[in-house]
Parts: structure tokens; C-alpha cells; sequence
């Protein structure tokens, strides 16, 4: 094999990790709309507010772990343009096969900070109004139990 069908498979295994990244997000992304669904399905079947604020709690930690793939996936295309020699001068210079993700970091690109991703607009765009949706709702609950009782 030459060096352009190394670089051409070596070129496959980071976008087949890519593709892996994309679809555990996406995966993710399920999960959270399934337990606030559920746990909305609790609320309609016993009526206890408690269960309106218990899916907030999962869907910060699945925010946090969307956020850990998207992080991956950004070092993986750098990783990507560096290998196809797309940016020049290039974040590495990895050998081929090397896959070297841990030296791709915010110092050398401000779009591979965890803070950036967490607060992107493709993440938090879908995560925020899902936790403001369900805090609000709990608020509006127990405010209205409040009234009830007095």
C-alpha cells in the first residue's frame, strides 16, 4: 500500500469515529426526551409535582455527557483536517494510524473548550428549554397547590 491509500484509510477510521460520536449524541438526545416524557406520564397518572422535577436532574447529567461527544467529535475533526492537510499550518502533526485526540485542546483552538460546546447552540439550544420547560412547570404546581391549600 502507498501513502495515499494509508492516509485514505487512516482518513476512514477517524470519520467512522466521527460518525460513532454523531449518533451517541443523537442517542442521547432520545434518552432525555424518553425520561421527561415518562416522568410527565407519572405526573398525569398520580399527580404528585415531584415528578416534573426529577427529569431535570438526568437531563443536566445528559447535557454534560452530549456536550463530553460533541467535545470528542470536534478534537476528532480537527484530528480529520489535519490528517487530509485541509488547514494549513496544521493543530498536529499526528504520524499516520495515530489518532492523538488529548493534544488537540482549547489552547489551540477556542471551538475544543468543554464550556464552549456545553454552551453551543447546538446543545444548549435543545437542553435549556427543556430544563427552564420543567422548572417552570414545577413552579407553576406548587404555586398553584400553595393557592389551594390557603
Amino acid at each position: 500500500m502507498g501513502e495515499k491509500e494509508y492516509k485514505m484509510q487512516h482518513l476512514e477510521f477517524i470519520q467512522n469515529i466521527i460518525t460513532r460520536m454523531n449518533t451517541n449524541s443523537f442517542q442521547i438526545k432520545g434518552v432525555t426526551v424518553a425520561i421527561i416524557t415518562a416522568c410527565l406520564a407519572l405526573y398525569a397518572s398520580d399527580k404528585t409535582a415531584l415528578m416534573i422535577f426529577v427529569p431535570i436532574i438526568p437531563t443536566f447529567i445528559l447535557w454534560f455527557l452530549d456536550s463530553y461527544y460533541l467535545l470528542q467529535e470536534r478534537k476528532f475533526r480537527a484530528l480529520y483536517d489535519d490528517v487530509a492537510s485541509i488547514k494549513n499550518p496544521p493543530l498536529c502533526n499526528p504520524k499516520p494510524y495515530e489518532m492523538p485526540i488529548h493534544k488537540y485542546t482549547a489552547d489551540k483552538k477556542d471551538s475544543l473548550s468543554f464550556w464552549r460546546v456545553f454552551f453551543s447552540q447546538t446543545i444548549a439550544i435543545f437542553y435549556l428549554p427543556l430544563i427552564l420547560m420543567l422548572l417552570l412547570l414545577f413552579i407553576a404546581l406548587n404555586i398553584k397547590c400553595i393557592f389551594v391549600i390557603l
